[in-house]
């Protein structure tokens, strides 16, 4: 392979990369992007869009019970899924995503090379792959490598029997029992997937609480259905160490009165949060700050170097997928000249539990802790005429509200599509939306968004289909 000399680089080709490398090729810039596993980047691999796959296919099993519920016969027999089918379902969608990536670098004209990038100095890096060692030269160079699961001591990953999230989205049976180690959102997804599928679920979280970034009103509907589904829920319990023997894994914990347990099990997924991918690119090379292995940036997503950028979970706050690939626009606008930086006032949160929680703005207790006097407005699924005829009430909108000026400051969902509810609300928020003006847009009936414009006429006092 020759050396290449380039205007624009980007390392990574996840939500944040490879949405950053599409915009400055539509900016009229030339970009290469370098890639050391697959376009897509954990995201559409291993993450967001497998995951979601499954879900919605354990989803069809509540389906199932709907359908008898409403009188249909259903027969299942003996076996409910064939695991090895589903996987092969979820690969093809992985890969038509996959593959879209690649003819849409192609149209835009945008570079790209697989291997494994480390800087040498603020404009050339070294790129190794199984064809030998390049150094790229460049003007510009973007920094989004992501993240990967946090291993804790005791409980080494194999993807056999101790699996992270990667192995867990692979697995081709349906788990006896499984241990599930940590109360986050990546364990309660994949854990209630598989609950669905007919796994026994044992969840063991440190804190206090499961999902403890979430509104607690909101995960206790979660952590209900969880339970009626059969979950054992352990909290303030540490996880200690997993040991296998043949099919079985013996899990030692220790609850919060520090009496040792012992689990059995023929998995344990541990899902405790996510790393940077900082090591190893070379940074120290450069004296790029960093601060705790997130990649310091400011608002135009610039490091301390001006011509090296960092966007997506390697430099922290909300490592989700959307806004990576919100930094990815930015930053693209900013090497192409524009004046343009950072500046959202909402950025929504989906956990696709069952039933999925949404939340965009801020809560009551943390509009009291800004100092500002907030009023709530709720509205259950179950007023929901749509939600009952879907056979899905669990749950309820929640707005927040200025008391004095009525301005939306945040709209947290849990029920049946909150995910794609949550987007009104994030749209109000950026807009400078009041109740008033929430409850004076007609939404259409029967639907679920209903349940927006009723929670807004709620905190106003103002609600028609339940007591004020």
């Amino acid at each position: 392979m020759e050396n290449i000399k380039i205007e624009n680089v980007v390392i990574g080709a996840g939500p944040g990369g490879y949405v950053a490398a599409i915009k400055l090729a539509q900016l009229g810039k030339e970009v290469l992007v370098i890639e050391k596993e697959k376009l897509g980047g954990v995201c559409l691999n291993v993450g967001c869009i497998p995951s979601k796959a499954l879900i919605n296919a354990a989803h069809v099993v509540d389906t199932i019970h709907i359908a008898q519920e409403m009188g249909f016969s259903v027969s299942t027999g003996e076996k409910l899924i064939d695991m090895d089918r589903l996987q092969v379902w979820k690969n093809k969608i992985v890969k038509k995503l996959v593959d879209g990536i690649g003819t849409l670098f192609k149209l835009n004209k945008v570079k790209h090379i697989m291997g494994n990038a480390v800087f040498k100095d603020k404009n050339h890096i070294e790129v190794t792959n199984s064809e030998g060692t390049i150094t790229v030269e460049f003007n510009n160079i973007i920094i989004a490598t992501g993240s990967s699961a946090i291993e804790i001591p005791g409980f080494k990953f194999d993807e056999q029997k101790i699996l992270s999230s990667t192995g867990a989205l692979d697995l081709n049976q349906v788990p006896k029992n499984l241990v599930v180690v940590g109360g986050g959102y990546i364990g309660l997804e994949i854990g209630t997937y598989l609950l669905k599928l007919g796994a026994k679920i044992n969840i063991v979280e440190a804190t206090a609480n499961l999902l403890p970034a979430s509104d607690p009103e909101l995960v206790a509907v979660v952590v209900r259905k969880l339970k009626k589904n059969g979950a054992n829920i352990m909290l303030e319990t540490k996880a200690k160490s997993a040991k296998i023997d043949g099919d079985n894994v013996e899990v030692t914990v220790v609850t919060k009165t520090g009496e040792e347990q012992i689990i059995n099990a023929d998995y344990v997924m541990v899902t405790v949060g996510r790393r940077p991918n900082s090591k190893d690119l070379g940074l120290e090379n450069l004296g790029i700050e960093i601060d705790h292995g997130f990649i310091k940036v400011n608002k135009k997503m610039q490091t301390n170097i001006p011509n090296i950028y960092a966007i997506g979970d390697v430099v922290g706050g909300y490592m989700l997928a959307h806004k990576a690939s919100k930094e990815g626009i930015v930053v693209a606008e900013v090497i192409a000249g524009h004046k343009t930086e950072l500046d959202f006032y909402a950025m929504p949160s989906v956990v696709f539990t069952d039933p999925e929680i949404a939340s965009v703005g801020i809560t009551e207790k943390e509009a009291a802790a800004k100092g500002i006097k907030a009023k709530v407005g709720k509205f259950p699924f179950a007023a929901l005429g749509k939600a009952l005829a879907s056979g899905e009430s669990d749950g309820f909108v929640k707005v927040v509200i200025n008391e004095e000026t009525q301005e939306l400051l945040g709209l947290h969902i849990v029920g049946h599509e909150a995910s794609s509810l949550i987007s009104e609300g994030a749209l109000a928020i950026e807009m400078g939306a009041t109740a008033e003006d929430i409850a004076l847009t007609i939404h259409p009936h029967p639907t679920l968004p209903e349940g927006i414009m009723e929670a807004a006429e709620a905190a106003m006092g103002k609600a028609i289909h339940i007591i004020n």
